[in-house]
């Protein structure tokens, strides 16, 4: 039995995947089994819907169009590799990006997107250090909104707003008693890397609530952020820019 922690507040500890002395098999064997996770939890999936809606309007306005998606802080790239995968079985055109600040998760996806013969551009690039050059019409973000303070929060937020011509898409974990509990037991049952065992609880006391994200997000000028929760203890972000609502 399991101790429940407190989880009024945000504690953030350091992540072992963070670390950039971590052993690069060990590293792999970690984004596998944030692959297996993510697949379990859907969040491809969870973030398809409101994609898939901006496409459709998107097609049926501009027949013969293309749009371009970026998914930032990628880590195994799983989630790119899969909507690519998507838009490729509904006929819609897009150009999928991923990026990522680790030289090892940059060099899985791109292996990942070759086996699964997903037409995904992986680059190196550290989201929260630098500024995107080029703007898309779609910017995701899964699971990484929980490794920032609250200030580089909002600087992140601000920073893919401005580089969204349409939409912003934040995935995350949310943060509760039973949502450690789950990624303490989750962890263990559908991957033996003792890295995510660490990471995981961690990732979830460190992360916001939703409606803590929202507030963050409305003070990143994101008016009209509308929040969703998905099991098990997610929620989604999803920022329209004013002019194509």
């Amino acid at each position: 039995m399991y101790l429940l922690p407190d989880t009024s507040r945000r504690v953030r500890e350091d992540e072992v995947m963070d670390g950039d002395d971590l052993e690069s098999h060990l590293h792999g064997a970690a984004l596998r089994g944030l692959e297996r996770i993510n697949r379990v939890s859907g969040t491809e999936r969870i973030i398809w819907r409101p994609i898939w809606n901006l496409a459709r309007d998107s097609c049926a306005s501009s027949p013969g169009g293309s749009l371009s998606l970026l998914d930032v802080a990628t880590g195994a790239g799983d989630v790119p590799i899969g909507l690519s995968r998507r838009f490729r079985r509904h006929g819609l055109s897009c150009h999928v990006h991923a990026c990522d600040r680790s030289p090892v998760a940059v060099d899985h996806a791109r292996r990942r997107a070759e086996q699964r013969a997903a037409n995904v551009h992986v680059f190196r690039f550290d989201v929260v250090r630098d500024k995107l050059l080029r703007e898309y019409d779609i910017v995701t973000c899964c699971l990484f909104l929980h490794h920032l303070d609250n200030e580089q929060a909002l600087v992140f937020m601000r920073n893919m707003a401005a580089a969204t011509r349409r939409m912003l898409i934040i995935n995350d974990l949310e943060r509760g008693p039973m949502g450690w509990l789950a990624a303490r037991v989750g962890t263990r049952v559908l991957t033996r890397s003792k890295v995510v065992h660490t990471d995981g609880p961690r990732s979830v006391r460190a992360a916001f609530t939703g409606i803590e994200a929202q507030q963050l997000a409305e003070q990143a000028g994101l008016r009209g952020c509308r929040l969703a929760r998905h099991w098990p203890h997610r929620f989604v972000l999803t920022w329209i820019r004013p002019w194509h609502r």
